[in-house]
C-alpha cells in the first residue's frame, strides 16, 4: 500500500478517485476474467456486515433460507420470455462440459426466477402450501460490457428472495415489506445511506414484473445508485409454468409472486456515499473495525504503553466494540494514521508517552478530525458515545448532501436537463406518465427516472408534464445512474 501518494480528488475525477479507493483500502481488485472481481479480505468482512444484517431482518420477517443451482437448462429461461428477452445479451451460456458438446445448453444464472417457479409447481399443492418465503445467498453472472468494481461486474453476490401467496394483496404488502423493513432499514440504519423509497415506471421495470419498488441513493457525484429492488411479478411466473393449486373453495387457482435483491454493488454505494478525499468514511456500524488502537512507543516506556493499549482494547470489546490494535513495529505511527484513515476507521486511538504520563489516551473521530484526549478511565464508555455519533452524522452529511443536490420543481425542461447533463443530482418534476417523455430525457440527458415516490404517487391537481406540458399524472424523480 503506497499511503504516502494523494488519492485524485473527488471534484478533479471522481472516477479515478473510486478506482483508488478501492483499491488502496484494500476493497477489491480485477480478476484474470475481464468484469469479475476479487474482493478482499477487508471488503469481504464490509459485506459480511451487510450480509449479516440483511440476513436477520430476512429471517426476522419470517423467511427461510435455501439454495439453488448455479446452472439451468437453457430451455427453462426461455420458457418465460420476458425475462429472457430482459437479460438476453447478459446472460452467460455453457455449451460444452466434460470434453462434450452438451445435450442441453445451460444458462449460467442471471437471476433465478425461470428456475425457481419450474421448481416450485411440486411444492406447491393446495393454500395450505401457502405462502412459500424463501431467500438464498447466492452468486449471479450478467454479462457486463462496462465493469466497475463492485458497482457492475460479471460476477456479483447477492440475496434473491422468491415467494408465493394466495392473493394479490398478500404479494404486494410483501414485497413492500421486504422494501421498507429489510432493505431500507439496513441501507439507512447500518449503512447511514439515505435512500429515496419509489416505484419503477413502466420503462424502467424488472423483466416480467407488474410492479417493481426501489430504494435509490445519490452518490457524492451526483449520480444515484440504485441500492435494492422488490418486485411484484403478479401471476405471469406461476401461469408460464404451470404453478397450480387447489384453493380453499376447491377450484384451481394460480399464486401471486415476488421477488427482491440486493447486491455487493453495496459496498461501492458506501464508498460513494461517505468517502473523502483522504479515502473511506466507514458508518461504525458497518465498520469491520470501530476503533483502532495505535501504540506509540518509545523504548523507556513501551512496555507501560502497550499494557495500557491491551487494558483500553479489552475495556472495548467488553461494551461490544470491534477494535483493533495495530503494534506493528515494521511500520511508523504516521503510516499507520495515514493507513487507517484511508480505510475509513471510524475513530482511531493513539497512546503516546504523554498520554501514558497524563493516565489518558487520544482519541481522533475519522468523519471530522476531531481530537480530544480521555482518562482511561471511562474512556470505552465515551467512545461508544463518540460512534454513536459517528454514524449520526454520517448519516445526517448524506442526506444534507442529498438535499443541496436535489433540483426540485424546476422552472422549465431546458433547466432540469442542462441540471441532469451535468449529473447535478435528483430532480423531481410532475410527470405525465407518457413513455415517449421518459425517452426525450434519456436521449438529451442520459437520465432515467430512478423512481416515482410512494409518498407522492398523484402530482397536484393542474400541474403540468415538465417534458411536454400535458396534464401531470405523478411525480416523478430523474438523475443519472449507475
Amino acid at each position: 500500500m503506497c499511503a504516502a501518494i494523494a488519492i485524485p480528488s473527488q471534484t478533479d475525477d471522481f472516477p479515478a478517485w473510486y478506482g483508488e479507493v478501492v483499491r488502496r483500502a484494500e476493497l477489491a481488485e480485477n480478476s484474470p476474467v475481464r468484469g469479475a472481481m476479487i474482493i478482499k479480505p477487508y471488503g469481504y468482512a464490509i459485506w459480511e456486515t451487510i450480509q449479516r444484517e440483511l440476513d436477520n431482518r430476512i429471517k426476522a420477517t419470517g423467511h427461510e433460507n435455501l439454495y439453488f443451482p448455479l446452472l439451468q437448462p437453457a430451455s427453462i429461461l426461455a420458457r418465460e420470455g420476458a425475462l429472457v428477452e430482459g437479460f438476453a445479451p447478459e446472460v452467460a451460456v455453457v455449451t460444452e462440459a466434460g470434453g462434450k458438446t452438451l445435450e442441453e445448453p445451460l444458462a449460467v444464472r442471471p437471476t433465478s426466477e425461470a428456475l425457481i417457479w419450474s421448481t416450485y409447481g411440486r411444492w406447491i399443492q393446495s393454500y395450505r402450501d401457502l405462502p412459500l418465503l424463501y431467500n438464498q445467498w447466492a452468486n449471479v453472472v450478467r454479462w457486463e460490457l462496462r465493469p466497475r468494481l463492485f458497482l457492475r461486474t460479471t460476477e456479483f453476490l447477492w440475496q434473491e428472495g422468491h415467494t408465493a401467496h394466495e392473493t394479490r394483496e398478500q404479494a404486494v404488502a410483501e414485497a413492500l415489506t421486504i422494501l421498507h423493513e429489510v432493505y431500507a432499514d439496513t441501507v439507512e440504519t447500518v449503512l447511514a445511506m439515505p435512500v429515496l423509497r419509489g416505484r419503477k415506471s413502466p420503462g424502467e421495470r424488472f423483466p416480467g414484473a407488474e410492479e417493481t419498488y426501489t430504494l435509490e441513493a445519490l452518490m457524492r457525484d451526483g449520480k444515484a445508485l440504485q441500492a435494492a429492488t422488490s418486485h411484484y411479478l403478479g401471476q405471469g411466473f406461476p401461469r408460464t409454468y404451470d404453478v397450480r393449486y387447489t384453493g380453499r373453495d376447491g377450484s384451481d387457482r394460480y399464486p401471486y409472486a415476488t421477488s427482491w435483491g440486493a447486491t455487493t454493488r453495496l459496498v461501492g454505494g458506501v464508498v460513494m456515499t461517505h468517502g473523502d478525499d483522504r479515502g473511506l468514511r466507514l458508518p461504525p456500524r458497518l465498520a469491520p473495525h470501530q476503533a483502532v488502537i495505535v501504540p506509540i512507543p518509545s523504548h523507556d516506556d513501551r512496555a507501560g504503553i502497550l499494557e495500557t493499549a491491551a487494558a483500553v482494547a479489552e475495556a472495548l470489546r467488553a461494551t461490544g466494540v470491534r477494535v483493533r490494535i495495530d503494534d506493528r513495529a515494521e511500520h511508523r505511527p504516521g503510516f499507520k494514521f495515514n493507513e487507517w484513515e484511508l480505510k475509513g476507521v471510524p475513530v482511531r486511538i493513539e497512546i503516546g508517552g504523554r498520554d501514558l504520563a497524563a493516565g489518558a489516551v487520544t482519541v481522533v473521530r475519522r468523519d471530522t478530525g476531531a481530537k480530544q484526549q480521555l482518562a482511561v478511565p471511562g474512556a470505552a464508555a465515551v467512545i461508544g458515545e463518540m460512534l454513536d455519533a459517528v454514524q449520526s452524522s454520517l448519516f445526517a452529511s448524506a442526506v444534507e448532501e442529498r438535499e443541496r443536490r436535489t433540483l426540485r420543481d424546476p422552472r422549465g425542461y431546458d433547466e432540469m436537463i442542462e441540471f441532469l447533463r451535468g449529473a447535478g443530482g435528483f430532480v423531481e418534476a410532475p410527470w405525465c406518465g407518457r413513455l415517449e417523455c421518459e425517452e426525450r430525457v434519456k436521449e438529451q440527458s442520459s437520465a432515467t427516472i430512478r423512481c416515482l415516490p410512494l409518498d407522492e404517487r398523484s402530482a397536484p391537481p393542474g400541474c403540468a408534464c415538465i417534458c411536454c406540458g400535458r396534464p401531470a399524472v405523478t411525480t416523478a424523480v430523474w438523475a443519472q445512474a449507475y
